[in-house]
């Protein structure tokens, strides 16, 4: 029992979750000791189990799969990260290894082999779709990387459409200190509208919006 690679399943969708658990309960190697329902759940549930791999989807509310992997390897360096995405663009595979994420792989893909890829995480491996290229060193620092733990987390619930007060509400915040950080994100972005701020947080992958159950169940 101990040799078995230890998985911490996160996704909003609970059908997902429950797809994947049947998917990897068929393989001795592999145990799954905990789900998550978001990405404050999966930081959480990383810090009190301790799993050696977190299968995790990009797009989540409250954090997306980006800013999750990034708080857990903050915490817990050894955890190997393996996102499932509907996004293909290189821009979301580029901000996922840049926080350290070990893979990448496309929800809609049908050849996906979920306990394969677990396993090459676990062993510290890196997994990438077939037709995604693994990016290389940047020489500037990315959007992303200038951007605090707590901007991006701002920004993911200003592209949700919330208000500052809502925003103060969830992350324990002043209104006021969520009016500094927008401002900071504005500045750091070079941009100077809400509206423009959402749309290129969008366009440029820091953000990744949860689908639809729907889109989900399809992908």
């Amino acid at each position: 029992m101990s040799d078995r690679i230890r998985v911490l399943l996160a996704d909003d969708h609970s059908l997902v979750r429950k797809g994947f658990r049947r998917m990897l309960e068929d393989d001795p190697a592999l145990e799954v000791v905990g789900e998550a329902a978001n990405g404050v759940q999966a930081v959480e549930e990383c810090e009190r189990l301790s799993p050696q791999v977190v299968v995790m989807d990009l797009a989540m509310p409250e954090l997306d799969g980006i800013q999750a992997a990034d708080r857990i390897l903050k915490k817990k360096p050894g955890t190997g990260i393996l996102l499932l995405s509907m996004y293909s663009e290189e821009v979301y595979v580029r901000n996922a290894f840049a926080v350290g994420v070990k893979g990448y792989l496309l929800k809609n893909a049908l050849e996906v082999d979920l306990p394969y890829a677990i396993k090459e995480v676990a062993a510290g491996r890196t997994v990438v779709a077939p037709g995604l290229a693994e990016p290389g060193p940047q020489e500037a620092p990315s959007e992303l990387e200038k951007l605090t733990q707590r901007e991006r987390e701002v920004l993911q619930h200003i592209v949700q459409g919330r208000s500052s007060r809502e925003i103060a509400g969830i992350l324990g915040l002043s209104v006021n200190t969520v009016a500094v950080h927008r401002a900071n994100l504005m500045q750091a972005l070079g941009i100077h509208r809400t509206a423009d701020l959402v749309v290129h947080a969008i366009r440029k992958g820091l953000v990744a919006l949860p689908e639809a159950p729907g889109e989900k169940q399809q992908g």
